[in-house]
């Protein structure tokens, strides 16, 4: 691949860079503070070159009729979970808290896609619209890294997409975890670039 990505057939695709997941508590809010501003400079580019931009939004429903209800020894952090535990913080569409944040907003010829697990590409339409629009490369950023981004990235992979993987426009409360999936994991199936590779990759000055 290429270090040069050609607009038309690159999209950005924003992962659950929520409200609810943003403002989650204060730890998180300054987590992603880096995270918004180099996924802001991302989406820019993206929009000024051309190329497809995306937001893939948890949607879960309200009763979590959608949900995962698998077993399991614990939530997403790593704490145990015993009989009758919730499943932890999931997001219910419609809500404010799964709207995209400000700074990050679509705009009305983004495309948005719904989901309902960790894979921006389960059960969704993703695919499909990528390849209508005849994009081979996702340019994948949000979080979180060991979580969302992990899973969208190994169903890329599978389904033969050329993929970037923006570094710095990623997060996971768990440092190590990130570091290990950009270092260990990501090379073998990704470029793992920062912000401002990718923005060079794109042919735009920062």
């Amino acid at each position: 691949m290429s270090e040069r990505l050609v607009p038309a057939r690159t999209a950005l695709l924003l992962f659950d860079l929520l409200k609810g997941h943003v403002n989650a508590d204060e730890a998180s809010r300054k987590r992603f503070v880096p995270v918004i501003g180099n996924a802001a400079a991302l989406l820019a580019a993206a929009r000024a070159a051309g190329a497809l931009v995306v937001y893939a939004n948890a949607d879960h429903r309200a009763d979590r009729a959608t949900s995962a209800r698998t077993l399991r020894d614990t939530d997403n952090r790593l704490r145990a979970l015993g009989p009758g535990d919730p499943d932890g913080p999931l997001l219910t569409g419609g809500t404010e808290e799964a709207r995209v944040v400000a700074e990050l907003a679509p705009a009305p010829e983004d495309l948005v896609v719904p989901k309902h697990r960790w894979s921006a590409f389960h059960g969704t339409y993703l695919d499909l619209a990528l390849r209508t629009k005849r994009v081979d490369t996702i340019i994948l950023a949000g979080g979180s890294t060991d979580v969302g981004i992990a899973s969208t990235a190994f169903a890329a992979r599978d389904f033969d997409y050329n993929l970037v993987i923006a570094a710095d426009a990623c997060t996971s409360p768990e440092q190590d975890n990130h570091e290990q999936l950009m270092h260990r994991v990501f090379p073998r199936m990704s470029r793992v670039r920062s912000t401002q590779q990718i923005l060079a990759m794109l042919a735009l000055r920062a």
